[in-house]
């Protein structure tokens, strides 16, 4: 096994260097229309389309951005039909096992080559799956690299579904962030993600990537007697998931109470981050608890220092609906709609902060955390036109990752958020034209700025994630000071 990494991340648009993604898995084509929303699904996916005319372009940018050595020069042997995909497989021997772009699987076969680690986690997992005896037995046989193949498809080696399989665990930034060079564990809201915890739990414990910072992994637990609490007090439970986390400044974090984080969890982080002294500044912002939001970060994030994309219901501009004037927009604003924003900091917690609007609150960190000299500017969802604005928030149109300061991935199925992006300075480029740029040297990493970056997105937008719920950074670089 390797040894323990750098991690630290201090922005949400520093150059990013360290992530761990997890590729779509069998067990994405598991998943039934009885079970769909059990299991966080709006709707059922291809799997084949999601891997090979999607996911892979994501795959391919991440490592000519992060690790180009493994990719640069190979794509024709990597594409070849005869290869059926080994190079994305963490349990064949060709996967492109990278440090850079670090799989989770991966990481997780490693860590099952210790025998008490395997026994601990099989008996773990046939617990809380209720597996029998007998499959709890067979599994402890299973080889690393099939154990943790099953652990996250549900499948077993001969085929046979032995328990459910955790889609969502192709959105790794919500099994925890990383703070500084703290990483804070998620406590999922749904049973659906109660295995993925466990594994993360065992690989930030257990991996060399991350042995040098195992006294700042930090784990929230349940507040006293929350297991007592009948079911419509869930708020004062404390269940946390990363999309509901973003550092904006090495100094001030983000904190969402959302559908999925409770404000019990909100008060926890708080408390802690200033008891650790890991950060000066925390903010909630508690948005509505609908399905449509889910975390923070599918109603904004942040493309540059002086850019955001939000959706516009939480601004101080209504959205545009045609043939209706400023009377009627006023009125339809609903209650269910508002949001709440209070600041706090560790010198004096007692005295919050407030902002009427979302994006005040984003203003005021380009400004006064990222010291902007340039003016700010907020693309809307949808350019701010109903039902374009609903529509393209609901397909992640609000969920860039970036890969480094103005250059972001998004979907492109989003076409009036394109079109906003193109109106404010930004080039537009697809996944497919860049990669060949990148291959044939037209196009430098160093050079590229100020690009949305469009990737296919048929299937992959129907789970209901974009490119900041399918990355966990580990490591970025820190901002430069303009």
């Amino acid at each position: 096994m390797s040894e323990s990494l750098k991690v630290s991340v201090t922005s949400e648009i520093g150059t990013l260097r360290r992530l761990l993604v997890h590729s779509p898995d069998s067990g994405l084509g598991k998943v039934v229309p009885s079970k769909a929303q059990d299991w966080l699904f709006e709707d059922i996916v291809h799997l084949e389309t999601i891997r090979r005319n999607e996911y892979d372009y994501y795959t391919k940018i991440l490592l000519y951005f992060l690790d180009p050595e493994k990719i640069k020069g190979k794509l024709a042997e990597i594409d070849h039909p005869t290869n059926k995909r080994a190079f994305y497989k963490p349990e064949h021997e060709s996967f492109f096992q990278s440090d850079k772009v670090i799989e989770l699987q991966w990481l997780l076969a490693e860590i099952l080559e210790d025998s008490n680690i395997k026994t601990e986690l099989v008996s773990s997992v046939c617990a809380i799956e209720g597996c029998t005896y007998l499959v709890h037995k067979d599994l402890l046989v299973y080889s690393s690299k099939e154990l943790s193949k099953t652990f996250i498809s549900g499948t077993s080696r001969d085929k046979q579904l032995l328990f459910a399989p955790i889609p969502n665990f192709i959105f790794t930034r919500d099994i925890g962030i990383t703070i500084n060079d703290y990483v804070l564990l998620n406590k999922p809201a749904k049973k659906a993600r109660t295995r993925e915890a466990l594994l993360a739990k065992y690989i930030f414990f257990n991996h060399p990537y991350f042995a040098h910072y195992r006294n700042n992994i930090i784990e929230l637990s349940d507040s006293q007697y929350s297991f007592l609490l009948p079911k419509e007090d869930d708020d004062k439970k404390v269940t946390l998931e990363g999309g509901d986390i973003m550092v904006v400044s090495p100094k001030h974090l983000l904190v969402g109470v959302s559908e999925r984080t409770t404000s019990e969890a909100a008060v926890k982080i708080t408390n802690t981050m200033f008891e650790k002294q890991i950060v000066d500044k925390v903010t909630i912002v508690k948005i509505p608890k609908k399905r449509d939001y889910m975390h923070i970060d599918t109603v904004f994030t942040q493309v540059k220092r002086n850019v955001w994309v939000m959706l516009g219901n939480f601004s101080r501009k209504a959205v545009k609906h045609e043939d209706e004037n400023a009377i009627e927009r006023i009125l339809e604003i609903k209650k269910e709609e508002k949001i709440k924003i209070l600041q706090f900091h560790r010198n004096n917690p007692e005295d919050s902060i407030s902002f009427d609007s979302l994006e005040d609150l984003l203003v005021d960190i380009s400004k006064n955390d990222l010291h902007c000299k340039e003016e700010v500017k907020i693309i809307f969802s949808g350019n701010n036109e109903f039902p374009y604005s609903a529509r393209e928030q609901w397909t992640d149109s609000c969920n860039l990752l970036a890969i480094k300061e103005g250059v972001v991935l998004a979907y492109d199925r989003n076409d009036k958020t394109t079109e906003a992006f193109e109106q404010n300075g930004f080039s537009i480029i697809k996944a497919k034209e860049l990669i060949a740029g990148l291959e044939d040297g037209s196009i430098d990493i160093e050079t590229i700025h100020d690009t949305v970056v469009l990737m296919p997105s048929a299937e992959l937008s129907r789970a209901r994630g974009g490119f900041h719920c399918m990355s966990m950074p580990l490591l970025r670089d820190e901002l430069i000071a303009e």
